[in-house]
């Protein structure tokens, strides 16, 4: 076993540093060529004009000029079609999955999700577990170890020929043959739709497991971290899982939860923390010393940055037309910017509802400070939801 720990550390090590591009600019021009290269025969394609986009010489700013902000309400007219089972719509081929979410309206969403954007997803957890060569306290051991992953159910609903389910169920039902070897809690555990039952059963088998990472939105990690050590008798996670080394967060700001799960741990653990969004993943944390996630450039998501201002979200919850957004040439750390994305399951210049800023502009990091949809601005404070965040832990922190 020291000897397979040996060989995934290396690979790992020299895996970490290739790269296909020399900067995040020319990464992002060539994954919007891409981008509009595969898509042009679509309905959106055609309608949008893509093969002509194409041929200009600033693709990128003809590509803004032409292409009106996109929210849920405005890609739902295309998806739709999608949903119907027609195919090559936004993009090419018959869309199969589905990501529901209800995101902030209260409403299921459908969010497509090609086989393009799995690829996408597992190539970014492939990044991710690179970067892992960045954490130099890992034991080499915990290369070996297994992961578990918890999310929503892998049993998907079928509808109408295609499935349906939340992306963290959709992507673990899709996990690559290697992985089942270090995959926990395994497809039979995974598929239980019952939160209760499937945790209850999680609980049941721990003890016969090797965790060295778990991965999950962190209210039903602490829940399910709770739940093994009560059904167990235990006081600490440790007691059970003594590897246990790495946390990757996502989903909601991890601060606010720290304190909480250092009463489940007495060893430590390394944080690390995710942007994976029903419409793709988008950021990861890949070094120890910040907080902060590298936007992945290479890897079929076109990024746009619209800066926030009082005026840049109009009452309707839309982006303000006059606002122009600009690409990851021309940020400013520190600035706020409301996110749009272009991707490989079909999303066109669209608002995926959070606002940025840019930490480091040459590591392309960046911090989640917020939705667009959940900002105070009665006296030109623009308080957002992680300043909020940042209060809570604050209280926490003092008020213990």
């Amino acid at each position: 076993m020291e000897i397979i720990s040996n060989i995934i550390k290396r690979a790992i090590d020299v895996g970490s540093r290739l790269k296909k591009h020399d900067s995040p600019t020319e990464a992002q021009k060539e994954t919007l060529k891409e981008l509009l290269q595969k898509s042009k025969d679509t309905a959106f394609g055609k309608y949008y004009g893509f093969e002509n986009l194409l041929k200009e010489e600033n693709i990128a700013r003809s590509f803004a000029q032409e292409l009106p902000y996109h929210d849920y309400d405005d890609m739902e007219f295309w998806w739709r079609k999608s949903l119907e089972g027609k195919e090559d719509i936004c993009w090419p081929t018959k869309v199969k999955y589905f990501a529901v979410s209800s995101g902030t309206t209260g409403h299921s969403k459908h969010i497509p999700v090609t086989d393009d954007m799995l690829d996408s997803i597992r190539n970014a957890g492939i990044q991710q577990v690179l970067s892992l060569s960045n954490f130099k306290d890992l034991p080499e051991s915990f290369f070996t170890k297994q992961i578990l992953m918890l999310g929503s159910s892998t049993n998907l609903k079928e509808v109408n020929n295609h499935l349906e389910g939340e992306i963290s169920g959709i992507s673990a039902s899709n996990i690559p043959n290697w992985f089942h070897n270090f995959y926990k809690p395994g497809e039979e555990i995974s598929a239980i739709d019952n939160w209760d039952a499937r945790v209850e059963a999680i609980a049941k088998e721990a003890k016969n497991w090797d965790i060295g990472t778990i991965s999950g939105i962190p209210s039903w990690i602490e829940l399910m971290l709770q739940k093994v050590m009560e059904y167990n008798k235990v006081d600490s996670i440790h007691d059970i899982w003594p590897n246990l080394s790495v946390y990757t967060s996502g989903g909601v700001a991890l601060d606010p939860y720290k304190k909480s799960f250092e009463k489940l741990f007495n060893k430590p653990v390394q944080y690390i923390d995710t942007y994976l969004a029903s419409e793709g993943y988008l950021a990861t944390q890949t070094r120890p010393d910040t907080d902060a996630m590298e936007l992945l450039c290479d890897n079929g998501v076109y990024f746009e940055f619209v800066p926030f201002e009082e005026d840049s979200i109009l009452e309707s919850g839309k982006i303000n037309p006059e606002k122009k957004a600009i690409d990851i040439s021309k940020v400013e750390e520190g600035k706020e910017y409301i996110l749009l994305i272009s991707t490989v399951s079909g999303a066109w210049r669209y608002m995926i509802g959070d606002t940025i800023k840019f930490t480091d502009i040459e590591r392309t990091e960046i911090k989640i400070t917020g939705r667009t949809k959940f900002f105070l601005n009665v006296v030109g404070s623009q308080l957002s939801v992680n300043k909020m965040d940042d209060a809570i832990e604050s209280l926490n922190e003092n008020f213990p």
